[in-house]
């Protein structure tokens, strides 16, 4: 929470603790920038600490999602963002079918431009949006909360868990009330932030680098990788056309008209490279 109550006294959470940097101000431009570098130098080894926890939250999604499973994010303001963002980077990336990962944010879709005042502090809501969307036992619901004590997040994540659906959660403040509700809760603990309690800086990139990791290894185990290519990526701009192309020249041999040709006529590189027979000498 931002603040806790304990024996008659408040304490500030990690993530609302006062900056370590006085006078942001009067500092130069060069000094705010090698000051923020070395913050977010902590991120890394934060996320690192935190490793094992994500990987028993990701092998429990696989089993999951191999029988048709999805994920659901749960946040609000930056955290929610960074789901939906997350969630919505799959389809073009690897091929993923739209609606298999989900992001959810308080206030909904008006709330990734602009804040909606009050909205994640409804402990009800994210569970109705969930029902809505016929949630299952064989969904996960990952809860992202930098504070850890987002009402929105909380409350779904407790509805979640008592209907039987695996939950997780991120967050940057050690035994967080997401972190009580989630079964398998991640706690990346960057520390304050350089601007006191602006968490879209160490604990967004935190949040960032944790779904980056959970749903590209996914991805990966679900197959929707070769090698190290993403041979299921949407054909939406001529970049992602010029790559499949060269990934079809590596690995088919063939010429530049012969592969982008090969490309477009099966839609993506993964379609093409099974649909490819040599022709006999």
């Amino acid at each position: 929470m931002a603040e806790s109550e304990e024996s008659g006294k408040f304490q500030l959470s990690i993530t609302e603790s006062p900056s370590q940097f006085e006078n942001l101000e009067k500092m130069t431009v060069k000094h705010l920038i090698f000051s923020i570098n070395r913050e977010d130098a902590k991120v890394h080894a934060a996320v690192r600490k935190a490793l094992p926890q994500i990987e028993d939250l990701i092998c429990q999604i696989i089993k999951r999602m191999q029988q048709g499973g999805r994920i659901f994010y749960l946040g609000a303001g930056t955290s929610g963002r960074l789901g939906v963002l997350d969630a919505s980077e799959l389809p073009p990336t690897f091929g993923a079918p739209e609606g298999l990962v989900i992001g959810l944010i308080a206030g909904g879709d008006r709330a990734l431009r602009k804040a909606v005042e009050a909205a994640e502090d409804d402990p009800d809501r994210a569970w109705e949006e969930l029902k809505e969307r016929n949630i299952n036992p064989l969904d996960t619901v990952i809860g992202i909360a930098a504070s850890g004590s987002t009402p929105y997040v909380v409350g779904g994540l407790k509805k979640a868990r008592e209907n039987g659906i695996l939950t997780g959660c991120i967050t940057c403040n050690p035994n967080a009330l997401v972190s009580k509700e989630a079964e398998y809760p991640i706690e990346a603990i960057v520390g304050p932030e350089i601007v006191t309690g602006s968490t879209r800086l160490k604990a967004g990139t935190a949040q960032k680098m944790i779904l980056n990791m959970i749903t590209t290894t996914i991805m990966i185990k679900l197959g929707r990788v070769k090698g190290n290519k993403m041979v299921n990526m949407q054909l939406t701009n001529q970049k992602l056309v010029h790559r499949g192309t060269r990934m079809l020249m590596e690995e088919l041999g063939l010429e530049a008209e012969e592969a982008k040709n090969l490309l477009l006529k099966h839609g993506s590189v993964k379609d093409a490279l099974d649909a490819f027979k040599p022709k006999k000498p």
